[in-house]
């Protein structure tokens, strides 16, 4: 047996129907005689759900402006750095550690949330003007990396 002895079963394969060629078909090609799609170009386009208002029609239009270049920060608040125990310096991996941001793909904004006791060296991307002053108050440094 050879690739090219191989045929479909009895059945499997049917004849394109060649409407417009006379006989059984011919004339009016099976579209009957008026109506929308009787004509060329007729029928319902797609999308079209019975008269019901389309799912594209029904969604809510989205205006505005996106910034592709906006920057998201991960948010670290004064009250976080304030329960950080046994390090003098804070970085972006010992937030990671400590488990107040998840990991170091974001830069790290420190906000002026609570109060600050310890005099620490904070190491991050951006500081509030009032989260600045609250860290050197309290004897530390706030160095942007």
């Amino acid at each position: 047996m050879k690739l090219t002895d191989i045929v479909p079963p009895e059945g499997a394969r049917r004849k394109r129907k060649r409407v417009g060629r006379g006989g059984k078909w011919g004339k009016t090609c099976a579209r009957g005689y008026n109506g929308q799609n009787s004509r060329s170009g007729g029928g319902k386009g797609p999308g079209f759900e019975g008269g019901q208002t389309p799912w594209y029609m029904r969604l809510p239009k989205f205006r505005g402006f996106n910034n592709i270049f906006r920057q998201e920060y991960s948010i670290v608040s004064l009250d976080d750095l304030d329960v950080i125990t046994g390090t003098k310096v804070v970085d972006p991996e010992i937030l990671v550690q400590v488990g107040l941001i998840k990991n170091t793909d974001q830069p790290v904004k420190v906000l002026a949330n609570g109060t600050i006791s310890k005099a620490l060296t904070v190491k991050a991307h951006k500081f509030s003007e009032s989260a600045k002053k609250a860290i050197e108050e309290a004897g530390g440094k706030a160095e942007v990396i």
